[in-house]
């Protein structure tokens, strides 16, 4: 599952967080749960919990349904 999330987060994921001056780095899994540290623009925004919630876990749930949660670190 792992490599899965890798590939999500890098063909889907990475290029929009890039196009608004962000990124997004894959910490590891813990279960079900995907580790992640936003960095760039992204790290700090106030929009970065809705991003998380509504961007990367329903963009991994889509291609991974046993994904349940979005870690930020």
């Amino acid at each position: 599952m792992e490599e899965q999330v890798k590939k999500v987060i890098d063909d889907r994921i990475r290029p929009a967080l890039q196009q608004d001056g962000g990124d997004i780095i894959f910490l590891g899994m813990d279960g079900n749960s995907v580790k992640v540290r936003l960095t760039g623009a992204c790290h700090g925004c106030p929009s970065a919990a809705m991003t998380l919630q509504m961007g990367v876990l329903r963009t991994l749930q889509a291609e991974i349904p046993e994904i349940e949660a979005v870690i930020p670190e």
